[in-house]
């Protein structure tokens, strides 16, 4: 076993490295499509902090960096939010044609959303690999087997029975069905609504079994449900697969978003660093096969996050966006700065409550 420092350097470094082609795959986003609109750009950056080496393209003037911090990059483009009578490097005005915020509106809406799209086209590419070799899991909450003398067995769960709703929500796949057994704030009895082979339904009550780590004092759940998996026995049938765990994925996160807004989530349902740190960190025991799922897992999760219409992210940008062509004419820079600005303290504040909760579930 690697000793405790070895172990969390690795950890560390792999952490990095995953966000590191998160946050590039989705700067190129951005960077390629206003390059191919004409904005001018400053710079595409990979990583983060000092400049260690940069060229400067003889074609396009952009300065291609690499920067001292191994995290993403970034991409500066002039006029991200208004004319502020920006310079080039050698002090000469650029053109306001080559503004990004006096492109026409289709423009700048897929210079912002191009991010995202990158980081689901990634996900969707890394799941459709990962089961074309390693196969598919489950999506549809199809029982295979429930193990003998635990609660879904004594509760009358069966073989075949298909999970549609729990404590009424109803329940579209085994993603959501997993955030309401493990995160909802309950020890007690789960109403279950299932549909046995004959087509009947039925309401089965199950208590689970508290399970507790005797090292970590952390508590689980056991109900003993095992789930039946996917069909991808053949290239078209692994596609098919990775499209709809894509949509399950992010099924499941909107029901979290809207859980924790509701108040039916806790906080434990978030992850922040130290979360994802664990997680990573897992890979050293699980191999390739868990190394690619978490890269396409967090790339899908940085997506998703960034496309909600909050400022500081690219879909309070969205938001800004269509909100000026519904009233005709931008929003006022400086309000629009604030709200971006206010957005991303309160994104730094939740962070930090959310990182707490994270080393107390340590201890």
């Amino acid at each position: 076993m690697l000793p405790s420092i070895g172990l969390f350097i690795i950890k560390i470094l792999l952490l990095l490295f995953i966000l590191g082609i998160i946050i590039l795959v989705h700067e190129f986003g951005h960077f390629i499509w206003a390059k191919t609109f004409g904005v001018h750009i400053y710079e595409f950056s990979i990583g983060m902090g000092p400049l260690l080496h940069t060229h400067k393209g003889k074609k396009d003037g952009i300065n291609y960096n690499i920067r001292a911090i191994p995290i993403g990059g970034f991409v500066s483009m002039a006029g991200e939010v208004y004319d502020s009578g920006e310079v080039d490097e050698n002090n000469k005005k650029i053109k306001k044609d080559k503004l990004m915020c006096n492109k026409k509106w289709w423009q700048r809406l897929i210079i912002l959303v191009a991010g995202v799209v990158n980081n689901f086209i990634l996900a969707i590419v890394i799941l459709f690999i990962y089961t074309l070799i390693w196969g598919g899991g489950a999506i549809t909450p199809k029982v295979l087997n429930v193990v003998e003398d635990k609660p879904a067995a004594a509760a009358g769960l069966k073989s075949g029975d298909v999970i549609t709703n729990i404590n009424g929500y109803n329940v579209s796949s085994w993603d959501k069905a997993q955030i309401i057994l493990y995160y909802k704030n309950t020890n007690e009895y789960y109403t279950f609504e299932v549909k046995h082979t004959d087509g009947t339904k039925e309401e089965i009550k199950i208590k689970p079994e508290i399970i507790k780590d005797e090292e970590t004092g952390a508590e689980s759940k056991l109900f003993g449900i095992q789930i039946d998996a996917e069909d991808t026995s053949n290239v078209f049938k692994s596609f098919v697969y990775s499209i709809r765990k894509f949509n399950s994925i992010i099924s499941s996160m909107v029901y979290t978003i809207w859980g924790l807004i509701s108040g039916k989530i806790g906080l434990s349902a978030l992850s922040g660093p130290v979360g994802i740190y664990e997680a990573v960190g897992e890979t050293i025991n699980y191999g390739i096969n868990y190394f690619l799922y978490i890269l396409a897992f967090l790339s899908i999760n940085v997506g998703f996050i960034n496309i909600l219409p909050f400022p500081a992210f690219d879909g309070g940008h969205v938001l800004f966006l269509i909100i000026e062509k519904i009233k005709g004419s931008p929003v006022n820079a400086k309000i629009e700065n604030t709200c971006h600005l206010i957005g991303f303290i309160l994104v730094f504040l939740l962070m930090i409550v959310v990182t707490i909760s994270d080393i107390i579930k340590l201890f």
